[in-house]
């Protein structure tokens, strides 16, 4: 595309006056710029997001009301979830702006008549650039003079040199590796084409998980429910008249209730998996990647680089002639001035001393064939097509399909007929003598030693494998039958140009090899899969694979790779090895394990608080819980879900995550909230029936006066507020406990315990009941911690009315579960599909 370009001579160049008009007008050659969220952007999503806010707002009023404990409680989860979000997005975004498909070498161009080298950035619209062997291509335009040839593996993934002649675009990502030309300068900065696929990898595309998404329905669920539930019960508390300290604390109790530590702890659990798997060959740089790879059902692949080394294998030397070959072949290959991964995979075959030369012709894409003069006279070797003209004995029929179709590359080692002939023509041009063939070589690409077993392990596992190359169909064909892989009927990408998205769907779902593919087509061809419903990987090591990696769901890269591919990428291969996906597998299903059982812990406590928030407030009690009591929910759900987390199994995930959550969660969330409704209701008229006989013990009522901060016999509502605490002491002790105990429901540590699962023989989360047991009676007996949550004291007639309550929680619920008491009473186990 040009960007405005103005009248050139390829002989002097633009002038000093008009490099300042294009300069003057932005046509440089400048670094590619934005692309992603700016810092602001993260910071105001993070930690200003909807739930945040309603944190902050309260805890601004808590701080301002002097309640600098209840303050940190409700507002300190909902920062940290900020703080990790926000440094997570900036490091995403902070190394995708770094994204430079360039490199910063000087390059030469021509101004005011003289050649001159000045900096790739400082190159404007209409330069005349000088191109040789070794630049980089950093600008698109057509070739003026001379020739050139062009890698462009890393924009097309063809391995081939492509001729560049008079009239032929060079295109910027590219290098010059042989020939001289004189280019000019269409495309700069952002409309070049490197400069759009720089664009494009620096797209922020993340995709949420599965987990996450359902993890992400259950908090707004949650949420929606606290609001419908704060609107009624803060009616009720605006019309009893209650303080403006009092609504404050009951909707920070309201808004605690959403559990947004789950967004935290699939944080921590994600950094952990990438931190495991690291030690396997997998860097994860998009932390929910580890997930993501456990529901990945097809994985798209380059060849060169991921499926094979990038190296060449002699597979096989035919002799043409009673001469044995080999020698002559090793002593060629040896002597090869400048090697090539032909020449470098026959010396390593054919191990030889190289003769003396006394001429050389290296290979080049237009001549296809290279050439050494010796004192037993010349030898070429190169494409049996670029030699047959000069052949003295034709080739046997078949001999070069026979093997191209089995995905080889086949090469025709010859000598000349004449001793005395050279490899020159008369104005010293290459050209060939007539030649006697001598053997054919066929080489292999060299498949990486780990890749068979891995593509039969994807297969166990239900993983589709399809290979996307930009080497000719029938070669990736035969190597992917070589990997274990079932290639279909190979396509060739200008086929894909001529289908629509749907017939392209059709495609994709019966063919798994693609070749002569270009970018957009990798990325037309992911896109396709995702629309089938498949969950997509995408395997590549060059800047031609980058759009289709940030297409995926999950984009891997070779570390060998070019370095755009590595920065884009979800997950980094540091060995290039294709098995480290597998452990990468096996440790995504940990954390979902670990996550979903989290997610029943969790469940279970804002359920229950929220019906017993409901109950009391029903019943025209006290409040039943305030915001520092709240903060109890570290020791009976932050700190076990946490291990619970760290120890899970990489067991297959649960289909039915929801499904099982609400037939786990309700039965534990109506017996809990009912029994400890019961409990919070007879403490309460325990002890204001106690205040109100007026034979309370005087050290009774010194303690509830620290307590509440009123005076027994002045202040009217001392017995109402010594009653609600000593509840709310009572219902967070038995609510604690029990939380314990579900742990034991859904980690049974005996076939006794085992109404909802079965047994497990990881004693840990056994072990782990107890120490939060002890860890909990600490707080209770130790009057500075009991004070800083908002309990009182421990008291034996707490205990008294706790403990057999806790008996019937337990013996209850048992029942429920292991009969299947919900299933049966809303009829679930009737359902169609249900045995």
């Amino acid at each position: 595309m040009a960007t405005g370009t103005v009248g050139t001579s390829q002989e002097r160049g633009l002038s000093a006056a008009q490099v300042a008009e294009q300069r003057r007008a932005g046509r440089v050659n400048s670094p590619v710029t934005g692309g992603s969220r700016s810092y602001t952007s993260i910071l105001r999503t993070n930690v200003f997001s909807f739930y945040n806010s309603i944190l902050f707002s309260i805890g601004a009023i808590l701080l301002v009301l002097g309640r600098y404990n209840d303050a940190l409680i409700s507002v300190g989860l909902g920062l940290i979830n900020a703080v990790v979000g926000a440094v997570q997005e900036a490091r995403a975004k902070r190394q995708l702006d770094n994204l430079q498909l360039l490199d910063e070498a000087d390059v030469a161009v021509v101004r005011d008549g003289d050649e001159i080298r000045i900096p790739a950035t400082d190159v404007v619209a209409g330069d005349i650039l000088v191109v040789r062997a070794g630049d980089q291509i950093v600008v698109d335009g057509p070739v003026l003079a001379g020739h050139a040839e062009a890698d462009e593996s890393l924009l097309t993934g063809e391995s081939e040199p492509v001729p560049k002649a008079v009239g032929d675009v060079l295109r910027s990502g590219s290098h010059c590796i042989a020939g001289e030309a004189r280019q000019r300068a269409d495309g700069v900065g952002a409309d070049s084409y490197a400069g759009r696929l720089t664009l494009d990898a620096r797209r922020a595309t993340t995709d949420a998980t599965p987990l996450q998404r359902r993890i992400d329905f259950v908090v707004r669920l949650t949420m929606a429910l606290v609001v419908l539930m704060s609107g009624a019960i803060l009616a009720q508390a605006f019309l009893e008249g209650f303080s403006l300290l009092r609504v404050v604390q009951i909707t920070a109790v309201l808004s605690g209730l959403v559990p947004y530590g789950l967004f935290f702890l699939i944080a921590v659990a994600y950094t952990r998996g990438a931190a495991r798997i690291a030690g396997q060959g997998a860097l994860v740089q998009q932390v929910n990647a580890v997930e993501s790879v456990t529901h990945v059902d097809v994985v798209c692949t380059d060849k060169t680089g991921t499926l094979t080394t990038g190296a060449l294998r002699l597979e096989e030397l035919a002799p043409l002639g009673p001469a044995d070959p080999e020698q002559p072949l090793a002593r060629f290959a040896a002597a090869v001035s400048d090697p090539n991964l032909t020449s470098a995979a026959l010396a390593g075959a054919l191990p030889g001393s190289p003769w003396e030369l006394r001429d050389e012709i290296a290979f080049t894409s237009s001549l296809r064939w290279s050439g050494q003069v010796t004192e037993d006279g010349a030898w070429v070797l190169g494409a049996p097509g670029a030699l047959a003209p000069q052949l003295e004995t034709a080739l046997p029929a078949d001999a070069v399909t026979a093997r191209t179709g089995r995905g080889l590359r086949v090469l025709l080692f010859a000598r000349a007929a004449d001793p005395g002939a050279g490899l020159r023509a008369a104005d010293g041009r290459p050209s060939l003598p007539r030649l006697e063939p001598v053997a054919l070589v066929a080489l292999a690409d060299e498949l990486r030693p780990e890749v068979v077993d891995s593509i039969a392990r994807f297969r166990e596992n239900g993983v589709r494998v399809a290979v996307l190359s930009g080497d000719d169909p029938r070669t990736v064909a035969a190597l992917a039958v070589q990997a274990g892989l079932e290639p279909g009927e190979p396509v060739a990408g200008p086929e894909l140009d001529e289908l629509d998205d749907a017939g392209l769907e059709r495609l994709v779902a019966r063919t798994s090899v693609f070749g002569r593919v270009a970018p957009e087509q990798k990325e037309r061809i992911v896109a396709a899969l995702r629309r089938r419903g498949s969950y997509v990987a995408m395997l590549g090591d060059g800047v031609n694979d980058a759009r289709a990696l940030k297409g995926a769901h999950v984009g891997v890269a070779m570390r060998s790779g070019s370095p755009v591919t590595r920065d884009v990428a979800d997950i980094v291969l540091v060995d290039d090895s294709f098995s480290a996906l597998l452990p990468a597998r096996a440790e995504g299903r940990r954390i979902i394990d670990g996550i979903a059982l989290s997610m029943y812990v969790f469940l279970s406590r804002v359920a229950t608080q929220g019906l017993v928030i409901l109950a009391v407030t029903m019943l025209g009690l006290g409040f039943p819980y305030s915001p520092t009591q709240v903060g109890l929910t570290l020791l009976t759900v932050g700190v076990p879900t946490f291990f619970l987390t760290m120890w899970a199994k990489p067991d297959e995930p649960d289909p039915n995550l929801l499904g099982s959550l609400g037939r786990f969660v309700i039965p534990a969330a109506v017996v809990t909230a009912g029994i400890g409704t019961v409990v919070y209701t007879a403490l309460y008229q325990q002890i204001l029936k106690g205040f109100s006989s007026g034979r309370t013990p005087a050290q009774v009522l010194a303690e509830f006066q620290s307590y509440t901060g009123l005076t027994y016999g002045e202040d009217t509502g001392f017995a109402e507020a010594a009653a609600t605490i000593g509840a709310q002491t009572g219902l967070s002790t038995f609510i604690g406990l029990a939380s314990f105990g579900l742990i034991l429901f859904l980690r049974p540590p005996h076939r006794f315990l085992a109404a909802w699962t079965r047994p497990v023989t990881d004693r840990r989360p056994a072990w782990l009941v107890l120490a939060l047991t002890v860890v909990f009676a600490g707080v209770l007996f130790t009057p500075a911690l009991s004070s800083y949550f908002g309990l009182t004291g421990a008291a034996w007639p707490v205990f008294l009315v706790v403990l057999p309550a806790l008996a019937s929680w337990f013996v209850v619920l048992w029942v429920t579960y292991r009969f299947r008491l919900m299933d049966r009473v809303l009829g679930i186990d009737r359902l169609p599909g249900r045995r």
